[in-house]
This record gives structure tokens, sequence and C-alpha cells, in this order.
């Protein structure tokens, strides 16, 4: 391609040779050294006026060096005059920063977006951002590209039976990037959650009931201090005493206080005779008008009497009817998806059998005891803070769990049991584990574990684009019996002898996409037809 130069950066030399041999050049010429206090040199080798330039650098272990060389790469090319300058990013750095975590955080990747503005950036250029809406933090055209269909690919060509495969998200943060590769190969999908173990006895009439009465705090706390005897005496010796109810609260057939109107009182009567008017006018009470008021307020009550009874006989008639055609219902109906939810224990990162011994039965995580594996009621009241959704740093019960594995250190708390939740069947069906990077080991080997050991999979493949593995990630995914493989692509550079050292391990070329991609901008053409699965 005339009038087209691409740099490569220190992070991913080879990607880069890949792609101009896919574009039929040679990367352009440029010195990348550093100083012996650590500063970054760079010097532009070609001339670079009026020239379309692409710099491709990708994430590294060096990751700060990395973005330094190529802010400086791009403001050297920008002093040089050159046309357009497109920034090749396969992964880009700090993106899992990209919203506030905390009151006085960062929003990282949007500070990055800003200085590649500044350096001089006019195209930017990556694949599978960690949150898409992430393009809004650049003042320039962004070609976020995924690499789903290359994965799809592999899945055809390499899997056995994948038409009988799950697609498996191991955080609800994954469920959209899950369910785009399920669509696209026509496959079912399911979702792994993990939450900390509640307590036994809670229940859930606990949260259902209306806190009635919370505005009177000492009513409230004294609502269930009298019985329901008490009760009535006092409303019947309320009725004795000529004051009316306009209405009273019962339960109705679902267990909910409604407010029913009762049958209103009758007093006395006012037209009296002017014998009674006469005792009346002298502040006496008469005889005749004492015996009949009397005999209507015994009306009063035997009618409310009976009313009260035959309302709590339907009443117990509705539940009894109820209960039966519950009952019937539960008998007949027969719905398999209510099958498809596998619950586990996950301590210390690693999903256990139902007798292990829970680690709060020595102490628990805020040193209670508890007594022949029962929960301790201290522990009981301090899980019952469900009431509520948990505290979050900005207020209110925050977003979905991230997709990333930044928060897997609570996992490997010895005092601390998790509940694992597998929703799905993949019984005897090979498992595709897809997120959008592999950092950290624990929730892909929890995910494996539960999906092998609860679901009895056949298989499991583990599958991301960015292959981080950050400290000894990828060592403990080869020694997990769960995994059969993982799957990769090149957008991060993996050292050789980790890829000698891992048998499991399956790189994917991002290369042809990239180049092509390259192609399409520097002629002005569409990037819609790299979305596109491929066809067999």
């Amino acid at each position: 391609m005339r009038g087209t130069l691409v740099f490569s950066g220190s992070s991913c030399p080879g990607l880069t040779s890949k792609i101009c041999s896919n574009l039929g050049m040679t990367p352009a010429e440029a010195d990348l050294s550093q100083f012996s206090n650590g500063e970054t040199s760079v010097r532009i080798l070609t001339s670079v006026r009026d020239k379309d330039v692409f710099v491709v650098q990708s994430g590294s272990p060096t990751i700060n060096d990395t973005i330094m060389e190529l802010l400086i790469m791009i403001s050297a090319c920008k002093g040089g005059s050159a046309n357009k300058i497109t920034a090749v990013l396969p992964y880009f750095p700090y993106s899992r920063q990209s919203k506030k975590k905390s009151h006085r955080g960062a929003i990282t990747a949007r500070m990055l977006a800003n200085l590649l503005h500044v350096a001089g950036v006019k195209h930017v250029i990556t694949v599978d951002l960690h949150a898409s809406q992430m393009q809004g933090f650049f003042r320039c055209p962004v070609d976020n590209l995924h690499a789903e269909p290359l994965i799809a690919r592999w899945i055809r060509l390499n899997v056995p039976n994948w038409k009988e495969a799950v697609v498996v998200s191991k955080n609800a943060g994954g469920t959209k990037r899950v369910t785009s590769l399920a669509d696209a190969l026509k496959l079912n999908f399911g979702m792994v959650t993990t939450d900390r173990k509640r307590a036994k006895n809670m229940t859930a009439s606990m949260i259902m009931n209306h806190l009635d009465g919370w505005d009177h705090p000492q009513a409230f706390m004294n609502r269930n201090s009298a019985n329901g005897s008490e009760d009535q005496e006092s409303v019947r010796s309320q009725d004795a005493a000529g004051s009316t109810r306009s209405s009273r609260a019962l339960a109705d057939t679902q267990g909910s206080p409604r407010r029913v109107n009762g049958p209103p009182l009758r007093t006395t009567n006012p037209a009296r005779s002017p014998f009674t008017r006469a005792y009346h006018n002298s502040s006496q009470v008469s005889p005749l008008e004492e015996m009949r008021d009397e005999e209507e307020r015994q009306e009063a009550q035997e009618a409310q009497e009976a009313q009260e009874a035959q309302e709590t006989q339907e009443f117990h008639e509705a539940q009894e009817a109820q209960a039966a055609q519950a009952a019937q219902e539960l008998q007949e109906f027969n719905d398999q998806r209510a099958q498809e939810v596998t619950h586990g224990r996950l301590v210390q990162g690693h999903v256990v059998a139902d007798d292990f011994p829970s680690p709060e039965s020595d102490g628990g995580a805020d040193g209670s005891q508890s007594h022949n594996g029962e929960e301790d009621p201290m522990t009981m009241s301090h899980a019952s803070s469900f009431f509520a959704p948990e505290p979050h740093a900005l207020g209110g019960s925050g977003d979905v769990g991230a997709s990333s594995d930044e928060e897997e250190d609570k996992f490997k708390d010895p005092k601390i049991e998790h509940m694992i939740t597998l929703v799905g069947n993949v019984k005897d069906r090979p498992v595709l584990i897809v997120d959008d990077m592999i950092d950290k080991a624990g929730s892909w080997i929890a995910a494996a574990e539960t999906v092998v050991k609860r679901g009895r999979a056949k298989k499991v493949y583990c599958m991301a684009t960015h292959g981080v593995f950050g400290a000894d990630c990828l060592e403990q995914l080869q020694a997990c019996d769960c995994i059969d493989q993982i799957i990769v692509t090149n957008s991060f550079p993996i050292p050789e002898k980790k890829i000698r050292a891992t048998s499991k391990l399956v790189i994917l070329d991002l290369s042809f996409l990239l180049s092509e991609a390259i192609r399409r901008n520097h002629y002005g053409e569409s990037i819609s037809p790299l979305f596109q699965h491929y066809s067999e």
C-alpha cells in the first residue's frame, strides 16, 4: 500500500511482522530505547511526511513503559508532518478502569483516551474493549473489532460435537458476550454465579412481611406482646362503650392485610318520646332509655361476633382450597428448567463436597462459634444484613459484577465460604466458558470445577480474547484437571517459555483481522464485513 507506514512498538513485534506480511510490506524503521534512568527514547528513521501512519502497540507486562512509548511515537510522527496517525491497540491498556469504583477514584481509561488525543491520534483500532461504551471516551473514531468470528470458527473446526456444546458465562457481567456467541453458533447458554454463603435458617417470610407500624417504633416493637384474646376483649369493650369502627384489618387468601368495612353499629335513636326527652333535657337517664341502649349494644355485639365467625370460617375455607389447588398444581406441573439450577460449595476457590466441614465450624469470619455444624444465632443475625443491599462505594447496589478477575482475592479467604450456582443443563456436553480476558485463574477454575463436578460436563474449554495471564495464572489453569483447553488470541504478548510449558494453550492469530482493518481504513472502505462470521 503506497503512502502507508506501519510502525511496531516494543510490546508486539511478532504481531506487527505478521500484519505487514499480510499487507505485502515491511515494518517502518524506528529506534526504541531507554536511558539509564528509565526514560523512553524514540527516533523515527523513516520519512512520514504526508503518510498514513499506523502504530501497533498492545498492552504488556510493563504496561506503563508501553504507554509512554506509544505516546512518544505518536508525537514524533505528528512532529514529522504525518498526514494521519492511527493507533492500533489489540489490547487497550487500563480498559478495566472505565468507571469510578470509589468516591476518589479515577476513570483511568478516559484519561488515557485524552492522552492519545493530545499526542495526535486521529483514529483508534482495538479489539474487544472491556466495556464497549468506552468508545465515547475518545474524540476520534474508534473501530472496536471482535474476535468472536475467529473463536466461533475455531469451535466449529476443533470441538467434537460442538453442536451439543453449552456456552457458559463465569459471572453475571459476561452474559451479553456469552449470548452473542451462543446466538451465532445456535447453541444453548448458561451462567455461573458466586455469592457469600447465607445463614441456613433465614427464610423468605422474614423479608416478605410488611413492617407495619415502623413509623411508631414502640408500637412496632410491642405489636406481638399482647395475645389475640386481649385484643378482642379490648375491641369489644370499646364497642360496648358506644364507639363505632368503620373498618378493620383482615388477611385475604394470600396472607396480605386488607381493609374491610364492618357493619355500622346502631346508636341511640335521636327521635325519642316526650317522656325520654324530658329525662334527657334534665341531664338524667331514664330506665327505658338505658334498657333500650343495652339491648342495642347486645344486638350489635352479637351481629359483630356472627360476622367475624363467618369471615373466619370463609378465610379458613379459602386457605384450604388454595392449599389443595397448590398441591394439585405441584403434582401436575413439571418444568424441566427448574431442575437446571445446581448449587455447590466453594471453599478457598475450589468446589467441595456437601459433607466438607464448613470453615465456620471452627469460628466464623467474625469470630463467632457454632456448635454441631449449626449456625450460631449471632451469625444468623449478622447474616440478616441481606434485608438491605450491601453498601457500595458510590451508593446504591452498584453495577453487576465485572467480567474481569480483579476481585478474586476474596475466594482465597479460608474463613469465608461461598455458594456457587450453575444455571443451565451441561450434563454430558462440552462446555465453552467465555470471557473477554484471562488475568487470574480463580473464577475460571471455580467455574470449570462447578460444570464438571456438579453439572457433569464432558469437556471444558476456557476461551477469551486477551490472554493477560497475570502472576502464575497460566500454571494454575494448566494444573487444573477440569480444564481441557485454553484458547486465547495473540492480542497480548505471551512469553515463549510459558507457551512451550503449557500444553493446553491454543493461540489464535489476529493478524489477518487487523491487517484487513488497516487496509480498509486506508482506502476508506467499510469495516462491517469484519464483524460477520466466516462461512464454512
